[in-house]
C-alpha cells in the first residue's frame, strides 16, 4: 500500500513539475514574442491605411510609403487635443475602448452602432502629398454587423467630408453576403460620396434599390443587417458622439497639443 501511495505521489509531483515548466516556457515565449507581435500588428495597420487611401499596390514598400505619405497621431475625443506623449506604435484603439479610464460608456439612444463604449483616445492618420501638404485623413470605424464587430478605416478627402476610400479589415460576416463589405467593386462605390449635408449633419445612408444621391451607397444584396450596421457605424462615428467635433476642429485648424 505504501509503495502505491509513494508511486502516486511521485506521479503527481512529476505532473506538477511538467506543468510548471510548460507554463514558464509559454509565458517566456509570449513575453519574448510581444515586441514582434506589436511590430507585425503595426505593419498590418499601415497596409490597411495605405489601402484605404488607394496607395497600396502589389509592389508597394509599405514602411517606406507609409513614412513618406502618412502622419500618425493619437488624439483625445474628449478634449480634442493631440497626445504627443503616447507612443503611436504600441497604442491600441481596442485597448482604449476596453479600459474604463480611456473610454466613455454610451447610452443606448446614442449608440446606433452597438459599441457599448467609445474610446476617448484614438489614432488618426493624416495623408500627405509629395510636397508634404495634408490632402486627407483616415479614421478608425467599427460597429456591430450580423455576427460580430466590423472593424474598418474610412478615408476622407481634404474637406473632411468626401469619401476617398474605405476598407473593412476584420469582420465575421457571412461569405458571399455580408462578407461582401470587402468586395473591391462595392468598396469602390464609396469613392466621392459625401458624409455631411448642407446643414452639417450626417446624411450618409446605405440604401436598397440603388443609390441615387451623393450621400448614398448601395446596400449589399441579401445582407440587410450587415448593410444597416455599416450605415449605423458611419453615422455614429461621423456624428457628434464620434469624430464630428474633431473634424470641425481640424477644418478650423485649431487642433492643439494636450
Amino acid at each position: 500500500m505504501a509503495n502505491k501511495n509513494e508511486g502516486l505521489g511521485k506521479t503527481i509531483i512529476v505532473v506538477l513539475a511538467l506543468c510548471l515548466v510548460c507554463s514558464i516556457v509559454v509565458s517566456g515565449a509570449a513575453i519574448g514574442l510581444k515586441p514582434m507581435q506589436e511590430k507585425n500588428a503595426a505593419l498590418d495597420m499601415q497596409k490597411n491605411v495605405l489601402d484605404a487611401v488607394g496607395l497600396l499596390k502589389a509592389d508597394t514598400n509599405v514602411t517606406e510609403a507609409y513614412g513618406q505619405r502618412i502622419d500618425t497621431m493619437v488624439v483625445s475625443l474628449k478634449d480634442l487635443t493631440v497626445k504627443d506623449d503616447i507612443d503611436t506604435v504600441s497604442f491600441s484603439n481596442r485597448k482604449a475602448a476596453g479600459d474604463p479610464e480611456t473610454s466613455t460608456k454610451l447610452e443606448k439612444k446614442n449608440d446606433p452602432a452597438g459599441l457599448g463604449t467609445r474610446e476617448d483616445l484614438t489614432q488618426i492618420y493624416l495623408v500627405k502629398d509629395e510636397s508634404d501638404e495634408t490632402t486627407g485623413l483616415v479614421l478608425h470605424i467599427r460597429g456591430q454587423g450580423l455576427w460580430g464587430t466590423m472593424y474598418g478605416l474610412l478615408a476622407l478627402e481634404q474637406d473632411f467630408d468626401t469619401v476617398k476610400g474605405v476598407t473593412f479589415y476584420e469582420h465575421k460576416e457571412t461569405p458571399g453576403l455580408g462578407g461582401e463589405i470587402t468586395n473591391p467593386n462595392w468598396v469602390k462605390t464609396w469613392q466621392g460620396k459625401e458624409v455631411y449635408g448642407e446643414d452639417g449633419n450626417v446624411q450618409f445612408e446605405v440604401v436598397k434599390g440603388g443609390a441615387s444621391s451623393k450621400h448614398e451607397v448601395d446596400a449589399l444584396s441579401g445582407a440587410t443587417l450587415t448593410s444597416n450596421g455599416v450605415e449605423y457605424l458611419v453615422q455614429f462615428w461621423m456624428g457628434e458622439n464620434g469624430y464630428g467635433p474633431l473634424l470641425k476642429k481640424l477644418r478650423e485648424g485649431e487642433l492643439n497639443n494636450g
